[in-house]
This record gives C-alpha cells, sequence and structure tokens, in this order.
C-alpha cells in the first residue's frame, strides 16, 4: 500500500527542518568555540530567540507541565537548515 505524498513530504520536510536546526546548533557552537571575538564571529552567533509555554494539564489523578519550549535561530542555524534540505533533496 502506498503512502500518500503529501504525508511522505511533511514528514521530510519535519526531519529536514529538525536535523537542520541540531546540524546549526553544532555550526554555532563550534564558531563559538574556535572564532576569535570578532565582527564575524558576533554576525554569525547573534540569535533572535522565541518561547511558547509553559504548558500545563492538571487531571484529578496526575498532573503534567510541558515547556517552555524555545527556539533560537541564527544565521548558522538557516544555513544548517538550508545544507540539510540540499542533501535530503538530492538523496530522498
Amino acid at each position: 500500500m502506498l503512502i500518500d505524498t503529501r504525508w511522505r513530504s511533511a514528514v521530510r520536510f519535519s526531519w529536514a527542518l529538525l536535523l537542520g536546526f541540531f546540524l546549526g546548533g553544532l555550526f554555532t557552537k563550534l564558531t563559538v568555540t574556535f572564532l576569535p571575538d570578532s565582527a564575524a564571529r558576533t554576525f554569525l552567533t547573534t540569535s533572535v530567540d522565541m518561547s511558547f509555554g509553559p504548558l500545563s494539564m492538571d487531571l484529578v489523578a496526575f498532573a503534567l507541565t510541558a515547556g517552555p519550549l524555545v527556539i533560537s535561530l541564527n544565521v548558522l542555524t538557516l544555513v544548517g537548515v538550508f545544507l540539510v534540505a540540499l542533501i535530503a533533496r538530492s538523496w530522498i
């Protein structure tokens, strides 16, 4: 049975985005570690943070709190997402 192509492309997009965020985070950590203080380091590692949360659910039997979820975007994160998207497009 074939999987719906729309569902498959949404899953691929989600995986590419998630792996791109991780790769961009790795690029950011490597840049902070090995690049000396300069305008280039400041440009590459200055980020915009978005946060959601915390989300609380209180039921009679148990309580659950999740969050906050923070997404940090910078130039190297966008480069990571772009590289993973290119690789995923060429391989899959």
